[in-house]
């Protein structure tokens, strides 16, 4: 009888990236703290930890990110100064922000691509399955895209990752996977049996036009896979070439994600994912809607 997979509890957010798509914003606050709606772009992603059972959330950050820590360290003197202001919702959100997980961090000295960036992790990570969320998409549906995985993993055993169909004009920005559709019986034809990952191909290279969205679950061997993966275009390392590795070894699933994908790494995708979110806002929503409803060009 085969082991039962460790529960997943750990969850890693490389946020070490200069965010030069963003400039002159981000000369002095990281990407990640850019605000969408009324919360920082990187607290979509810890909320989606929480929603997903994460209980350990390790940030691979790099220097002028301390604004970051602070997010999401606490703050008695805000809480207090609400509370003796009568702004007792407003104290329990700032109190909520961390969601009661637990924070560590480390750091990336070089930008040296997202696999190198998720190696850093693997002291804090140990010998331990673990999720990656990327900071800067935002994964809006019913059930949390982390946890979706999560289940996956704890009932395979094998890494998962959520994919989506993308435009051929823009597979050349992603990792494109070569599937197969794996027909389960619980999951059905959304869940995919991946053979092999190409990372960011010409449209007439690419095997597919499913494209890796940022959200993954792996087993700990992913690291010793970076470990052995020697350095591409630029110098960096691609996590691309240690899922490769899972997909041709133990296996790898792909899971069509189920919800709606923001991009918000450029300032287009920012632009759309704020615009969408404030119309799903309960409280902003519908004056939003009526003022855009208005507005001419």
């Amino acid at each position: 009888m085969s082991e039962k997979p460790k529960r997943v509890r750990k969850a890693v957010l490389p946020v070490a990236g200069l965010g030069t798509r963003f400039l002159p914003a981000t000369k002095a606050i990281p990407k990640e703290m850019l605000t969408v709606v009324d919360k920082p772009l990187i607290q979509y992603a810890v909320e989606e930890c929480i929603a997903s059972g994460i209980e350990n959330l390790i940030f691979v950050t790099g220097r002028r990110k301390s604004a970051i820590e602070d997010h999401f360290d606490s703050a008695p003197e805000l809480e207090q100064f609400l509370e003796e202001h009568g702004k007792r919702d407003q104290a329990a959100k700032v109190r909520g922000i961390g969601g009661g997980l637990r924070f560590s961090y480390t750091r990336q000295s070089e930008a040296l691509g997202l696999g190198h960036a998720v190696l850093c992790a693997a002291e804090l990570v140990g010998d331990e399955p673990f999720a990656v969320l990327l900071g800067d998409v935002i994964m809006d549906g019913k059930i949390p895209a982390t946890r979706q995985l999560v289940e996956i993993f704890q009932a395979t055993g094998k890494g998962a990752i959520h994919v989506e169909e993308v435009p051929r004009e823009r597979l050349h920005l992603y990792g494109i996977i070569d599937a197969i559709k794996a027909n389960d019986e619980r999951w059905g034809e959304r869940l995919l049996q991946i053979s092999d990952l190409v990372e960011k191909p010409p449209a007439d290279k690419a095997p597919s036009n499913w494209g890796v969205t940022g959200r993954y679950v792996l087993p700990p061997e992913i690291f010793d896979h970076l470990v052995e993966t020697k350095p591409g275009a630029g110098g960096e390392i691609q996590l691309t070439d240690g899922l490769r590795a899972l997909a041709q070894g133990p296996g790898l699933w792909g899971y069509v994600y189920d919800g709606k994908t923001h991009d918000a790494g450029d300032k287009l995708g920012f632009l759309k994912a704020t615009v969408e979110l404030a119309l799903k806002d309960p409280k902003l929503g519908a004056d939003f809607r009526e003022y855009l409803t208005h507005l001419r060009a």
